[in-house]
């Protein structure tokens, strides 16, 4: 049975204070990510000359989640969201506090794993041991969130910008490509083939992880401005000029590099800027950082969310929905998380931490499809923002294909 909320300890509630832009510049930041930074070339080696069409068939399979999650955010716009929209979808506790706290998990292995990122790109500027750069930018990364949510959304805003203009100076330098695209368009259409369908399919694969994100929007809902409204409308704002951007920033990118080039780099973007202008990307290198720590930052937020909002349901221990009258963030929460995200991170390799995030998060796409399928099945006089029901049963079907093949593909 669930705890008698009365018994809670009063405390502060979270400030309501995120407008439309804000929201949607937060959920910008947290699809954008590293992701885009080193996909292209990974994509563009299964992909070839058809690399921008593997990212717009990601952008349509993700697409279903987005949109699902739209519908979920308007119904239940509550903290710690995928276990509320569990409990709406299956009636269990259980099942919801684990779902909840496998978001937790989600934005604590991602965390760690973009943190042994930022050490590694920090390796080009100087040599600092890897355990003190983690600890000290954990640290610091808490101390943010733990200030306030305008605050960290704003630090987290102007970091998301220095992507885009990372992102905007690869398509401004390498822009004269384009004019190429008359006499390559041939190149760049669907292929009849079967077997380059393969490899376009296998690049989707990949790219779809480059728009994994938007879920974390929705566990800032008790700290946005008529959240029923505006975090469907970021949700989709956001799908819309990711995909925009990714599908420039590929479509430049093989016009100026060779895709079997491309595929030979984890940095990318970086060989297409020293290409494009014969000059040493450093500018490149350092936005990568900035991204690594933005990504960083917005899982923090989103996970310790998660913890307060489960706490506040009874499903936790008290303590972690507790709210600190001056700054209005929950304190207990965000310690937790950052001592977790130290310990991950010292303890797996790079690999592991990034391999546990997708399968779990394509666990939990799965769940919150099939609940928004149960709650749209069942019928109710909710007027608000909705999908059609084929939409969840198609993001169902879509998220267990790919956690079926993730499960081969670490089996075989």
């Amino acid at each position: 049975m669930e705890n008698d909320k009365s018994s809670l300890p009063r405390s502060p509630e979270l400030r309501r204070s995120l407008s439309l832009p804000l929201v949607t510049f937060y959920g910008i930041g947290t699809i954008l990510g590293a992701g885009i930074y080193v996909l292209v070339g990974k994509v563009a080696g299964m992909a070839g000359m058809l690399t921008p069409l593997a990212f717009l068939l990601a952008a349509l399979i993700a697409g279903f989640s987005a949109f699902s999650y739209a519908e979920l955010a308007a119904r239940l716009p509550k903290s710690a969201s995928e276990a509320i929209y569990a409990q709406a979808g299956f009636g269990r506790i259980s099942v919801s506090r684990l779902i909840g706290l496998l978001m937790v998990l989600v934005g604590v292995v991602s965390s760690a794993t973009l943190m042994h990122g930022f050490a590694g790109y920090l390796r080009v500027y100087v040599q600092w041991p890897d355990i003190w750069v983690i600890s000290f930018m954990i640290l610091t990364l808490g101390a943010v969130v733990a200030w306030g949510i305008v605050q960290s959304v704003l630090i987290a805003v102007i970091m998301t910008l220095f992507e885009i203009a990372g992102l905007v100076l690869i398509i401004g330098v390498a822009g004269d490509s384009l004019g190429s695209i008359p006499e390559r368009w041939p190149q760049l259409l669907a292929p009849e083939e079967l077997f380059v369908w393969y490899g376009v399919l296998l690049g989707a694969f990949v790219a779809f992880y480059a728009f994994i994100g938007f879920e974390d929007m929705v566990n800032v809902a008790e700290e946005v401005i008529e959240p029923s409204l505006n975090l469907p409308k970021a949700i989709i704002l956001v799908l819309a000029i990711v995909t925009l951007f990714y599908l420039l920033v590929t479509l430049v990118s093989i016009l100026t590099v060779a895709p079997d080039r491309l595929a030979q780099t984890n940095a990318p973007l970086a060989m297409v800027y020293e290409q494009a202008t014969g000059r040493a990307p450093l500018f490149i290198t350092l936005i990568s950082l900035v991204s690594v720590l933005n990504g960083a930052l917005i899982q923090i937020i989103m996970a310790s969310r998660v913890l307060y909002g489960l706490s506040r349901q009874g499903w936790l221990p008290a303590l972690l929905g507790q709210v600190s009258g001056r700054t209005r963030t929950p304190v207990p929460a965000i310690i937790i998380v950052i001592v977790a995200i130290w310990l991950f991170a010292l303890s797996l390799p790079l690999i592991s931490l990034a391999r546990l995030t997708s399968f779990v998060t394509l666990i939990i796409f799965t769940l919150m499809n099939v609940a928004l399928w149960r709650i749209k099945q069942r019928g109710d006089s909710y007027q608000g923002y909705q999908v059609p029901l084929w939409v969840p049963v198609a993001g169902t079907l879509v998220s267990a294909l790919f956690l079926v093949s993730q499960v081969y593909a670490v089996v075989s």
